[in-house]
C-alpha cells in the first residue's frame, strides 16, 4: 500500500516521503480500516511516540497521522461494536503506525460510526480537534453555563471547536490570536477578540477558564487572570505558573466513542462546523503538509477520491 513515512527525527517534516509499505494485519481487538481521509497535527514529529514504541525501541520507518475516516475491511479477534463495511472515524494509538496510508490497524474501541451524511473529509477533521476541545472544556475545565472562557489560538482547528462548544454550553468566549484572525474568530462565535500583538491581554480581566493552545509567555500571563476556583487548561506544555486560587491542568487527548458521537451529531444538525484548510491527495501530501505560508485551518489528506 501507499503511505507517508518518516525515518529521521532530525529531518522533521522535510524527511517525509511517499513510500510502499506492507498492509497491516489485525491484532486482537483491532479492526483494519480502508482510509478515505486522514488528519495530521504538525507537532506529531516532535512526539517521542512517533519514533519509538512503548518499550523505547526505534520503530522507524513510521507512518504519521492519527485521525481518520474510512471503512472497516476486517475484524481482529475480540473486536466488538463494529462490522465489516461500516463507515467509521476516530483517533488511533500514538505508538502505532498512523493514518497517512491506504490502510491502518486500529483498536475497535478508538472508533465511532460515521453517519452516511457526513463526508469522510469532515470526519477526519474531527477526532483530535473535537475531542481536545470537549475534554478540555468539560472533563477538565468543568465549564458551566454563564462562565467566561479565554480561548488562546482561537482561529486554529482546536480553538474554533473550543469556541463553538463553549458557546453552546452557555459560556462567554474571548478568543485570542493575531490581527488577521479577528474576523475568523468572531465568525466561529467568540463574543470578543484579543489581538495578542497589539492589545493588552490583561485588560480582559478575570475569567473562569483559560483554554491554552499557545503556551509560553501567553500561558504564563494567563495564570494570573484565572479567578478564584477557576481553571487553566493547556494542551501544549505543563504550566510553569499556576493560578493563585485555582487549578492548572495539562492533558493529552484520549479517544472516546461516546464523545465522538456527540461531536458528529452536532456536525449533522448544524450546531458545529469544522475548520478545514487545505485538502490534498496522498500523492500530494508531503507538499501539503509542508506549507510555505501560515496554515489557515486543518490540513486533510484525502487518501481515496
Amino acid at each position: 500500500m501507499k503511505a507517508i513515512v518518516v525515518t529521521d527525527e532530525a529531518a522533521g517534516m522535510s524527511g517525509m516521503k511517499l513510500a510502499e509499505r506492507p498492509e497491516p494485519s489485525a491484532a486482537t481487538n483491532d479492526v483494519i480500516v480502508r482510509v478515505h481521509a486522514s488528519g495530521f497535527v504538525p507537532t506529531e514529529l516532535e512526539w517521542p511516540a512517533t519514533w519509538a514504541d512503548r518499550s523505547g525501541r526505534d520503530r522507524t520507518p513510521s507512518i504519521p497521522g492519527h485521525e481518520l475516516a474510512g471503512v472497516v475491511t476486517a475484524l481482529g479477534y475480540g473486536s466488538t461494536g463494529l462490522s465489516v463495511g461500516q463507515r467509521v472515524f476516530g483517533l488511533t494509538d500514538w505508538h502505532r503506525d498512523g493514518t497517512l496510508a491506504e490502510y491502518t490497524a486500529v483498536e475497535a474501541r478508538n472508533l465511532a460510526p460515521l453517519p452516511g451524511d457526513v463526508d469522510f473529509t469532515v470526519g477526519a477533521s474531527l477526532p483530535i480537534s473535537g475531542l481536545t476541545a470537549w475534554q478540555g472544556l468539560f472533563d477538565h475545565g468543568r465549564l458551566r453555563a454563564g462562565q467566561s472562557v479565554l480561548a488562546h489560538g482561537a482561529a486554529g482547528a482546536v480553538g474554533t471547536m473550543v469556541t463553538q462548544l463553549a458557546r453552546e454550553a452557555g459560556g462567554y468566549v474571548i478568543g485570542t490570536g493575531r490581527a488577521a484572525d479577528r474576523q475568523k474568530v468572531l465568525d466561529f462565535g467568540a463574543q470578543e477578540f484579543v489581538d495578542l500583538d497589539n492589545d493588552t491581554l490583561e485588560d480582559v480581566g478575570e475569567v473562569d477558564l483559560v483554554f491554552d493552545a499557545i503556551g509560553g509567555d501567553v500561558q504564563r500571563r494567563s495564570a494570573a487572570m484565572v479567578r478564584a476556583g477557576g481553571t487553566l487548561v493547556t494542551v501544549v506544555e505543563p504550566p510553569e505558573v499556576r493560578p493563585a486560587d485555582g487549578l492548572a491542568i495539562d492533558f493529552v487527548v484520549e479517544s472516546d466513542r461516546a464523545q465522538l458521537a456527540e461531536i458528529v451529531q452536532r456536525i449533522r444538525d448544524g450546531r458545529l462546523r469544522t475548520n478545514i484548510g487545505d485538502i490534498a491527495s496522498l500523492d500530494g501530501a508531503v507538499e501539503a503538509l509542508n506549507p510555505t505560508g501560515r496554515r489557515k485551518g486543518k490540513t486533510i489528506i484525502r487518501v481515496r477520491p
